[in-house]
This record gives C-alpha cells, structure tokens and sequence, in this order.
C-alpha cells in the first residue's frame, strides 16, 4: 500500500506534530510542525523538513546550523494525527544549542535544568 501525506489528519491550520527521536538511542529530540508537503519533501530527501509558522516556510533541520536530522523512518501515530520522525542527528536538535528540545524537567513542582548548551 503506498504511503500519501494527504492520508493524514491535519488540524485547522493544515499541520500536524512531528516529534523527532533519535535512532541510536530513543531520546526524544524535539517536536515541530510540518504540512503535506513537508512530510513528502522529508520522504523525497531523506532531510527533515518542517514548517515553520513563525516564518511561514519551509525549514529543512539543519540547513543554517549544519545540525541536519537524516530521516531513518517515518512513522504514523494509530489516529493518523501526530508523525515520529526517528533520525540521525548531527549536532544539537535544539535551537539552545541542547542535543534535545526536553531539557527542562518539573520534579516536586520545581523545574531542574536537566543538560547544558553543548560547547
């Protein structure tokens, strides 16, 4: 069965989640948006492209950082309304300069700062 990025449940602003992950390990990188043409624009390059709704555009991850995301496997969630991207990262995912966007954890109602900037 061939796989169409319009299969997918989209919400009012023709995006759906994408959280990344990394291959090797499981950690869990970041979570961005991306619309149709992102998820076949990621399938056809094997670059992760998202949508930036900030900026309006397409952003392929990695292309100004140099810390691209190569796609290992696209996976949809049972609802067909949140996408997995599991990948190979190079350099930090976060725009902090963190290898991972979940670096803030909330333990006794306190957040503790799990990891620093990489150097």
């Amino acid at each position: 069965m061939s796989f169409d990025p319009r299969s997918l449940t989209y919400n009012e602003a023709g995006l759906i989640p994408c959280i990344a992950q990394e291959d090797s390990s499981g950690e869990v990188l970041m979570m961005a948006w991306m619309n149709a043409e992102a998820v076949a624009k990621t399938l056809e390059t094997g670059k992760v492209t998202y949508w930036s709704r900030s900026r309006q555009s397409f952003w392929v991850k990695g292309e100004s950082s140099g810390h691209i995301q190569e796609l290992v496997d696209l996976r949809v969630d049972c609802d067909r309304d949140c996408l997995l991207v599991r990948v190979n990262q190079t350099g930090p995912a976060c725009h902090t300069n963190r290898r991972s966007c979940f670096y803030t954890s909330v333990r006794s109602r306190n957040e503790v700062e799990l990891m620093q900037p990489m150097v």
